[in-house]
């Protein structure tokens, strides 16, 4: 009878960052992989694991003998490149393409420095793994993901060995270890523990080595190892990798359970943690895919040189912010500011290359005429966009009369819903201007409006009157009531059939401590206070007016396009402003939510609770959906929420622009804006979780700004469009007064998608070892899909793709003679 295998996988779990800063953390990895370079050269048959692109890069810069004695030891095989990706990163949170650029990194690297491929992905201490990584892997080459989080007490599985099944239907084999390391000198005990629990299997996988902060192997552990190896008689004991203990795996395939579901969830709480990394990382990933966009279209017309350095410093820039204890919020005080500088960095490359692009996709337009303002909008998307344009200009001179410049916008098919709003500056002059304005962008190009002004006696300002103790709008389609008393959504209708009950986007006050993970909880649902609608002299202050008193609900905006209203709210010494954006004509409202947060070990929620009662809801994932509980759990998900009841045919959505963690329950959403945990305090038995004699400081104090947009219709419109209508919100077209100087030829549209509405362009830029254009689509449905791609100026004139559900696919093409091929996602040609 054979003997079961235990695959002995010695890795040294280092974080870049996490309870120290980077530079602590370059210099343990160089220690760290010293030591282990001596250890492989010193015991024959050891094979020391490690993965992370990011401490290779510092090895390299740092040590580089080190580097060049550790790829010799990996042509030797006595080191393993595994994993392969740029880091061990968060992975609910990062979108899909997010994901790509983590394995295109990383896959690119070590065949360039190392000449391998490893088919084994790794991701040991990430707190939880959406569904969508399945079909990114299958697509990138690997056929096995090891990870450790959730625990079998957080998540049961039938067996920690099993078949991973993706959305699309992908699958990959996958097993859960006990733990991704041991202490040190105590190896054998923790191995001796495992068999003692696990005595049927045929092949397993124990990782061990000193962690968290490095160490990996050590000579006592070794020697012990070795005597251990030789005296087991009922088990072959052996130094190995993942890669070669999936492929014994592989061989017990048949009889593998399969996984239709997501790998979660453990410390729900990171999922909101120190939120102002959580939206920065949201911007940077909106940046770079937008600014991606519009610079490919130039670089295969020959109108620019494709940036390709500056743009990898903001992808890597992007990558670093998603390791799993930056984005999770789970770091110290000091590597939250390091991060939000490292994005800023990022933020900053591609603000400058975004202008850039900009300015040139502007070619060809045609002067201004006189005593007209030009507006250019580049719209990114590869269909046409609807939506709200706002745009700031300045007047030609001040005007220092008592009248007041009004303006009208001019698109190609005549006049637009236009109106004035507050600027940004507070120069109380007529001379800055804020115009916002309803327009229909076309797919992807430049949009010109040219704008007209005129005089009229006096600023326009808002005729809404209180009715009753509410403020009512009602555009035809859209019916809503602000309750005067509250500040809150006491009405909102859609075409006569109501979506939300009394007393929506509430601010609720939830119960928490001092743990950023929010490791020993599954929910927050204990209300300990609610914020409420200030006083008109508490308003008065809180606005930073004058006069003695200000109505705490008030409309400060109305127009052609829209109707603003404000809401002023206090808790305690914290102070919340409601912003709701009524639309003239549509369903969709914006509310943006500005609070400045004082509180220590408490949450706030949002609450929004539906008129109908809803059967299932639904959270944007990586490259997916997924169901979210309605038992009043904390769910995780990304850039859209959707609340639906298919009795009534009635569904309400909530878009955002960086939040994460929300929890459903009777009939109510209530998203998660922001936690007030401390840095990385980690509950340890019955010890304080913080110390009880000295000041401690928590997250996200001081001021936190959020944007939601609400819509409601069928189950089929809100489902449909959603992920079109969250990028476009995210990836939002930019909008910029420039008179252009009338030169040049016209740029040429970019790709241009027709067909199902649930096919979107996640990437377009590039590919990354020749001159062809990468396409990356895909079809955000549980049903398969049609579309027709154009890219005008090539021979590519409306080719028909099918998907099915949930497909992503990925296609070169040359632009030279137009022809395209689908590759895999790391462009690879099939």
């Amino acid at each position: 009878m054979t003997k079961p295998t235990l695959h002995l996988i010695c890795n040294a779990h280092l974080d870049p960052v996490w309870l120290w800063e980077w530079e602590e953390g370059a210099a343990e990895a160089i220690s760290t992989f010293r030591v282990a370079a001596d250890l492989c050269e010193e015991f024959d048959g050891f094979v020391f694991n490690h993965n992370e692109v990011i401490l290779y890069e510092w090895v390299e810069e740092y040590e580089p003998e080190l580097f060049k004695r550790i790829q010799r030891l990996v042509k030797e095989g006595r080191w393993h490149i595994m994993g392969g990706w740029y880091l061990q990163p968060d992975c609910n949170m990062p979108s899909g393409e997010s994901f790509v650029r983590q394995i295109l990194l990383g896959r690119r690297y070590f065949e360039r420095k190392f000449g391998v491929r490893p088919t084994t992905a790794i991701n040991f201490d990430p707190f939880g793994h959406s569904q969508g990584l399945v079909q990114i892997l299958a697509k990138s080459g690997f056929d096995s993901y090891l990870f450790c989080r959730p625990g079998c007490s957080d998540m049961k599985l039938e067996r920690d060995e099993f078949v991973w099944r993706g959305y699309d239907g992908s699958e990959i084999l996958a097993t859960r270890v006990a733990a991704y390391n041991t202490p040190l000198g105590k190896a054998v005990g923790k191995i001796e523990e495992y068999l003692e629990t696990h005595n049927d299997f045929k092949n397993a996988a124990f990782a061990w080595g000193v962690g968290n902060h490095g160490g990996g192997p050590s000579r006592a552990d070794l020697r012990e190892l070795a005597i251990f190896a030789s005296d087991r008689d009922d088990v072959d004991v052996n130094h190995s990798t993942p890669d070669k203990y999936f492929r014994k795996l592989a061989e017990e395939r048949g009889n593998l359970a399969v996984r239709d579901d997501d790998l979660n969830s453990w410390a729900i709480g990171c999922y909101t943690s120190q939120i102002e990394l959580k939206q920065r990382h949201r911007e940077l990933e909106n940046e770079l895919y937008a600014t991606e966009k519009m610079l490919s279209n130039l670089w295969r017309q020959s109108r620019i040189d494709y940036p390709s350095q500056l743009l990898s410093e903001a992808v890597k820039d992007l990558c670093h912010a998603e390791f799993h204890d930056i984005l999770p919020g789970s770091s110290i005080q000091p590597v939250e500011k390091t991060s939000l500088r490292l994005m800023d960095h990022g933020l900053e490359i591609l603000s400058r290359l975004k202008a850039k692009a900009f300015f040139a996709l502007g070619a060809g337009q045609p002067v201004a005429k006189e005593g007209v303002i030009p507006i250019l909008v580049h719209n990114p998307h590869p269909y046409p966009v609807e939506m709200d344009v706002e745009c700031e200009f300045q007047l030609a001179d001040q005007n220092w009369d008592d009248d007041f410049t009004a303006c009208r916008v001019i698109g190609p098919e005549g006049e637009l819903p236009t109106q004035n709003e507050k600027e940004a500056s507070n120069l109380n002059l007529d001379w800055r201007k804020r115009i916002v304005f309803r327009a229909n962008l076309a797919a992807s190009r430049t949009n010109r409006f040219d704008c007209e002004l005129f005089k009229v006696p006096t600023r326009p300002v808002p005729n809404v009157e209180e009715q009753n103790g509410v403020f009512s709008f009602d555009n035809g389609t859209l019916s809503l009531d602000i309750n005067a008393e509250t500040g809150l959504i006491d009405r909102y209708e859609v075409n006569g059939c109501p979506a939300l009950a009394r007393n929506a986007f509430l601010p609720l006050v939830i119960a928490d401590n001092e743990d950023p993970w929010g490791m020993q909880v599954r929910d927050f649902r204990e209300i300990v206070g609610e914020f409420k609608l200030m006083t008109p002299e508490e308003s008065a202050k809180h606005a930073g007016v004058r006069k003695a008193s200000l109505p705490p609900v008030r409309v400060v905006e109305q127009g052609a396009v829209r109707t603003v209203v404000e809401s002023s709210l206090r808790f305690g010494d914290s102070f919340l402003l409601l912003t709701y954006r009524i639309p003239n004509v549509g369903t969709e409202i914006e509310v943006e939510v500005r609070v400045t947060w004082n509180e220590k070990d408490k949450m706030l929620k949002l609450a929004i609770p539906a008129a109908f009662e809803p059967d299932v809801s639904y959270g944007q994932t990586a490259f997916g959906f997924h169901e979210l509980a309605m038992d009043g759990t904390e769910q995780i998900s990304q850039k859209w929420q959707i609340l639906n009841s298919m009795t009534d045919d009635m569904a309400v959505r909530v878009v955002n622009n960086g939040i994460y963690g929300c929890d459903i329950k009777n009939r109510e959403i209530r998203i998660t804006l922001l936690r007030s945990p401390s840095y990385s305090g980690h509950p340890i038995g019955e010890r304080d979780i913080v110390m009880q004699d000295r000041f401690t400081p928590r997250s996200d104090q001081g001021e936190r700004t959020f944007k939601f947009w609400l819509g409601a219709g069928s189950v089929s419109e809100m489902g449909e469009n959603a992920d079109r209508s969250a990028l476009n919100k995210n990836e939002t077209p930019m909008a910029l007064s420039f008179f252009p100087g009338g030169g040049g030829d016209p740029v040429a549209p970019g790709p241009m998608l027709t067909g199902d509405i649930t096919v979107i362009m996640t990437a377009c830029k590039k590919a990354e070892d020749d001159d062809s254009l990468l396409i990356r689509l895909f079809n955000a449905s549980a049903k398969p899909a049609d579309a027709n791609l154009t890219i005008p100026g090539t021979t590519i004139d409306s080719i028909p793709l099918a998907f099915s559900k949930f497909e992503v696919k990925s296609l070169l093409i040359d632009v030279k003679d137009g022809k395209m091929v689908e590759c895999d996602m790391i462009e690879n040609r099939q």
